[in-house]
């Protein structure tokens, strides 16, 4: 049975993390409404009070609202969904088993009668990532348009895969720090495409490149970046790097294992956030903990470290 404090943990969960994790896109707060037909981004997000609200249609609500509407499910599937997610699951958050797509991939949201459930299988997927392979799609988003260093998506292990409808997604491996896969992230690289991101039930995507972090030398630079992209972009730049998800995703346990490198290596901490809101914040959540830290400005016209490492890459060719 679950207790009001293991609801209290659901609902103070962020909410726009919630809302990424569900695949919606998140920008100033803000994002289309999923329950109508949306052209102009009405749904608006409460990060302080972690709740939600569409002033369109009025559909609005907390963290387990969210999912029960969006999913479709229950209120008890609802919470046992977010349990999975957010590593919270306990006793009073068994987390539901879910079905995966026929390639063995992607978790469809749909639960499976009976079925116990679990934590992220990392046996399941481990032999996808032996050999990664990269669709046509995969290769012209990381090597035509993202520019990306070949021994850089070698190092990140990064494959690829088609489902049924013959989209094709990049399949992004989180490592822990002795290499065992934790997680799994599904990027959609059709453009526009919905939902965005995909990640099976239980995957720990935290910091991503955790194995960078053994090859740190004392006193050496690390790059802190958001999101996997702009990792990508700043280790082929010759930097060394890891990243957070996104700013609402910023747990205790990442803050805890940074701040352990700026004790015990010397590590010197670098960053250039996004221009958004979003971006500024993430750096100054992390100048917190991390009171050395070095922020480095974009110029002007790039929104991120991955558009100013293209348009790098195309001046020096």
């Amino acid at each position: 049975m679950m207790d009001r404090y293991d609801l209290q943990k659901l609902r103070d969960l962020p909410i726009e993390g919630v809302a990424e994790r569900l695949g919606l896109h998140v920008t100033r707060h803000m994002c289309l409404c999923p329950f109508h037909d949306d052209h102009h981004a009405s749904l608006s997000f409460r990060p302080g009070r972690g709740t939600w609200r569409c002033f369109t249609c009025g559909a609005h609500g907390d963290t387990i609202d969210l999912v029960m509407r969006y999913l479709g499910k229950d209120f008890l599937d609802a919470c046992r969904w977010l349990g999975g997610e957010f590593g919270l699951a306990g006793d009073g958050l068994a987390v539901s088993g879910y079905r995966l797509a026929d390639d063995g991939l992607a978790v469809s949201g749909e639960r499976l009668a009976g079925e116990a459930a679990a934590t992220f299988d990392a046996r399941r997927y481990e032999r996808f990532f032996q050999r990664p392979w990269l669709s046509e799609a995969a290769r012209r988003f990381l090597f035509d348009e993202r520019r990306l260093d070949e021994r850089v998506v070698t190092w990140c292990r990064l494959t690829s895969w088609r489902d049924r409808q013959g989209t094709d997604w990049l399949q992004i491996p989180y490592f822990d720090r002795d290499g065992r896969l934790i997680g799994i992230q599904n990027r959609n690289l059709r453009p526009g495409g919905s939902p965005r991101f995909r990640f099976p039930a239980g995957a720990a995507c935290s910091i991503y490149n955790l194995p960078v972090l053994d090859r740190l030398a004392t006193g050496e630079a690390l790059y802190i970046t958001e999101g996997c992209s702009d990792c990508w972009a700043m280790l082929s730049a010759g930097h060394k790097a890891v990243a957070i998800p996104s700013a609402t995703l910023l747990m205790p346990k990442d803050i805890a294992l940074l701040r352990s490198l700026g004790d015990e290596r010397a590590t010197r901490f670098h960053m250039y956030p996004d221009r958004d809101a979003p971006g500024e914040r993430l750096f100054l959540q992390l100048r917190d903990v991390l009171p050395n830290i070095e922020h480095h400005q974009l110029p002007p016209g790039c929104k991120d470290f991955s558009e100013f490492y293209v348009k790098n890459s195309l001046i020096d060719n």
